[in-house]
């Protein structure tokens, strides 16, 4: 009987794993899952490092949304509102998660929030390993508030942090006079999520005291949707009540606890389905706005002077990148990836990944009314494994994949759940919908997004 083959040298192993795609991370938890060795291999620091620095930018694996509250489904899981672009699979509690809504997804990490009830209930999830901490919001506000989750770690670089320190930022404004409204905003204390208890961790529920408040207009409230984090600072879009039209930018600065307001770059107000904010791939803050079909793009810097000032970047029209079947149905932006110059847009045929440098765009998903889709980004984590990290449900999270995926590859395309081709060539195969369900679907779409 021969003797058993060699086993392979840690430096050639490490070659083969940095080959697997970060797109598909199951390849890499099945490969932790095997033995302690490739566990330590691929949980140490030198091969993550050279991971990072192979792939870059974490890949999106999937995306979280909430619907415009018109066009809410009359039933819903009772799970998350997420739904994976790539074979990765969410490691999802085994809870009612009914009236809970996203609110902010950053660093590895997701908010949401018992948005129906009073006090809101606040839960910050890890889709990776299934860990997650629950908090009580602050009582600071009446009906209108933003939320997000940041890294507590100074310097960070945000592509493995999922089990570090964190915080939660709550920002509201409260109506308390005819008059006018007052902002205000709280800090969590950091917290560390506990990988060895996969599942709800005790709740924390210690806030720092609110910063100075801001006095505003009473006619505003801050639009539903995730701010974006430029600069040590959080962005959230303000409207007004009678027109929902963004008229200024609330920003809390980390750094100096302290709230203060941003005029808009155009001396006219915009409609605020057709416009975003950006944490741009300068490290500047961005806003995109959309009239019929064209995007301008602006940024905001410092200047010499040492006041900020906006520059208007680029102008494109949608139309000669996009696949537009119905010019006159108006286009919608309800999301981008921080720390890029990428934005989500939806179309009459479908919602759309567009990079504003390079032009290349993406078909993401099925044409839905979203009010805000927030794209998951993450590498995947083996430090949660070796934590003691929910193994058995990452396991068979990427079996039912593998085997969903491999089912949909020889489906009709008719049947397909979305496309992710990116060629125009793919539109002459692509099955609609039915024409008269859809038109009606358009016409209520096209109420939410009117037109400068």
């Amino acid at each position: 009987m021969s003797p058993p083959a060699p086993a392979l040298l840690d430096e050639l192993l490490e070659e083969i794993f940095l080959r697997l795609p970060p797109d598909e991370p199951e390849h890499l938890v099945r490969a932790s899952l095997s033995s302690k060795r490739w566990l330590g291999l691929l949980s140490g620091a030198r091969f993550r490092g050279r991971y990072r620095e192979l792939h870059g930018a974490p890949p999106m694996l999937g995306f979280l949304y909430f619907f415009h509250s018109n066009s809410r489904p009359e039933t819903e899981d009772n799970i998350p509102h997420f739904l994976p672009t790539t074979k990765f699979r969410a490691c999802i509690p085994d809870d009612d998660w009914l009236g809970y809504s996203a609110l902010d997804c950053r660093h590895g990490r997701v908010l949401i929030g018992e948005v129906a009830y009073t006090p809101m209930t606040l839960v910050v999830w890890d889709p990776m390993t299934g860990c997650r901490r629950e908090l009580e919001a602050p009582p600071l506000v009446d009906n209108t508030y933003g939320a997000a989750v940041v890294c507590a770690v100074a310097g960070c670089d945000h592509h493995t942090c999922h089990a570090g320190p964190f915080q939660v930022v709550f920002v509201g404004l409260d109506h308390c006079h005819e008059d006018e409204c007052v902002a205000r905003a709280c800090v969590s204390l950091p917290v560390t999520s506990n990988h060895s208890k996969p599942g709800l961790q005790s709740p924390f529920d210690k806030w720092s005291k609110p910063c100075s408040a801001l006095h505003l207009d009473s006619d505003l409230y801050i639009y539903e949707a995730p701010p974006v984090f430029v600069q040590d600072a959080l962005h959230f879009k303000l409207c007004n009540c009678a027109e929902h039209r963004v008229v200024g930018i609330l920003k809390y600065d980390m750094s100096t606890n302290s709230l203060s307001l941003i005029d808009m770059p155009l001396a006219w107000s915009v409609n605020a389905n057709a416009s975003i904010l950006m944490a741009m791939e300068d490290d500047s803050l961005g806003f995109a706005h959309v009239y019929g079909l064209i995007l301008n793009l602006w940024s905001r810097h410092m200047g010499s002077d040492g006041v900020a000032s906006w520059t208007q970047r680029t102008v494109i029209n949608i139309k000669d990148i996009l696949p537009i079947r119905n010019p006159n149905k108006g286009l919608r932006l309800i999301g981008s990836v921080e720390g890029t110059d990428i934005i989500f847009v939806t179309t009459d045929l479908g919602i759309y990944k567009i990079n504003l440098k390079s032009l290349q765009w993406k078909r993401e998903w099925e044409r839905k009314k979203f009010r805000a889709f927030i794209p998951y980004m993450s590498f995947h984590n083996p430090q949660g494994l070796r934590n003691g990290g929910d193994k058995k449900n990452l396991l068979e999270g990427s079996s039912a994949e593998m085997r969903a995926h491999d089912a949909a590859s020889v489906a009709p395309i008719g049947q397909l759940p979305r496309i992710t081709q990116a060629g125009e060539d793919d539109l002459e195969s692509e099955s609609y919908e039915d024409p008269e369900s859809e038109s009606e679907s358009e016409e209520d779409l096209e109420s939410e997004s009117e037109e400068d």
